[in-house]
């Protein structure tokens, strides 16, 4: 069997390597780095930036620990941006090692559908080749959104693409989008000494996440003197000496270095020959069931051109799925317990329905709580600012997680395995955790539930 998968992301290259170790010939089509946006410009440069971030903080608060830490502490930009580029190095070159240990071909160039079994390469040399292929992952991610009343030029205003080709640390930054992006890289400039300013067009950042989780992360942004301007739209957006400068609805005029917009992605489909096949698209999506297949036998579709969310784990979830359905066995998707992570400081990590869904949808339900300040660990390392909430239905399934505080993305998994194997409260909490750990919390919380939490009043 002969697969080919258009698009080396975190959805198409766990699809190749999924593809191989069942026995499938791969080939993989990438026209830009293999690992695509999760690795080489979202997750994991990010995340890398995000460690130097915290580390930073660390050593200036090393007085609450004990150590007298002398001199001036500052930021090396530079190097925290070469560490980011190795660490995204490594991690690109062991995908193409295990490419190359597996057998999975690797095809540089734009892939488009040129018919249900083939697939016709452009490379940049300008040479065109034609891929033969039994079944076809199409799997080519997304964009930022810059909507046109943004002045793009790479340069002032930015999307996170550039943001992480910085070469200087700007003096000041407006963030446009209160979401994962915005938040993490809002927090990241603003410990480097950026003057920050997120605008979020809804009621609270993190739109999607209950109002009492997203209070504690409001906490801590208020305490690194980050700017929050919610309800709010930035319009009458120019470049003015070098300055961006846009007006809010209230009118108030705000003027930075650089303005980062952060207000979504969009699937990028363009040029993949989707039209002329006949393949479904629905509000720029393909549409896919729930074996990832389009509507075209033999082609399947994952990650974020797809109308699921836009995370890398489900993209290689799906990935998984649609290489199984294509090599004969009779896979299906679930979404029931889809892990939601936020790394600021404090984390932020979620699963399944939040309390504000809930209520919408008149669902019975019970909550369950704990401070991370009633743990022995957490006053230990310093850190316990936050909580664990956890919520039940009627017959006492774990419904919905939310954590936010120290290693909540960490966390979360115990409350993921649970949501999707469709455990109860009293089954999880009645498993024996250890101490003295930040996961007695998740514990205490399911105990809460029933009212029989000990370390609470």
């Amino acid at each position: 069997m002969r697969i080919t998968i258009i698009g080396g992301g975190p959805g198409g290259y766990v699809a190749a390597i999924k593809a191989a170790i069942l026995g499938a010939e791969t080939t993989v089509i990438e026209k830009a780095n293999i690992g695509g946006t999760c690795l080489n410009w979202g997750c994991i440069p990010t995340k890398s930036l995000l460690a130097c971030s915290e580390v930073l903080q660390l050593v200036l608060k090393s007085g609450d620990y004990g150590v007298d830490i002398k001199g001036d502490i500052k930021p090396d930009f530079e190097f925290m941006m070469s560490r980011k580029k190795k660490i995204v190095q490594q991690l690109s070159e062991g995908i193409e090692l295990l490419f190359k240990e597996r057998g999975i071909k690797l095809i540089n160039g734009f892939g488009k559908l040129i018919g249900k079994n083939r697939v016709e390469v452009s490379k940049e040399d300008g040479l065109r080749e034609i891929v033969e292929s039994d079944r076809i992952i199409l799997a080519t991610g997304s964009i930022p959104i810059i909507p046109s009343i943004f002045p793009y030029d790479g340069k002032n205003v930015i999307t996170s693409d550039e943001a992480l080709k910085l070469e200087k640390i700007p003096k000041s930054m407006i963030i446009v989008g209160g979401g994962v992006i915005g938040c993490e890289f809002g927090q990241f400039f603003r410990r480097l000494g950026v003057d920050v300013y997120i605008v979020e067009m809804k009621e609270h950042i993190l739109p999607f996440e209950d109002k009492d989780i997203v209070r504690q992360l409001k906490r801590a942004f208020k305490k690194d003197k980050i700017k929050l301007f919610t309800k709010e739209k930035l319009e009458d957006i120019h470049i003015e000496d070098s300055k961006v400068m846009g007006k809010l609805g209230n009118g108030k005029t705000l003027e930075a270095e650089k303005i980062l917009v952060s207000i979504g992605r969009k699937p990028f489909i363009e040029g993949l020959g989707l039209e002329e096949l006949g393949v479904k698209v629905e509000g720029g999506k393909v549409v896919v069931n729930e074996k990832m297949e389009t509507n075209i036998e033999g082609i399947y579709a994952i990650g974020d051109i797809v109308d699921s969310p836009f995370l890398a784990h489900v993209a290689s979830k799906e990935g998984t799925i649609a290489v199984e359905n294509a090599l004969g066995r009779d896979s299906k998707i679930s979404y029931r317990a889809v892990p939601r992570c936020v790394y600021t400081s404090p984390e932020v990590g979620a699963v399944g329905i939040t309390e504000k869904v809930a209520k919408e949808r008149g669902l019975k339900y019970r909550i369950g709580k704990f401070d991370f300040r009633g743990l022995g660990k957490a006053q230990a390392i310093g850190k316990f600012q936050g909580f664990i909430k956890v919520m039940t239905d009627t017959a006492d399934k774990i419904i919905g997680a939310s954590i936010v505080g120290p290693h909540a993305t960490d966390l979360l998994a115990e409350l993921t395995l649970a949501v999707h194997l469709g455990l109860t409260a009293k089954e999880v909490g009645d498993v024996i955790h250890p101490h003295p750990t930040l996961c007695e919390g998740l514990m205490e919380a399911l105990h809460d539930v029933h009212s029989e939490c000990v370390h609470s009043i």
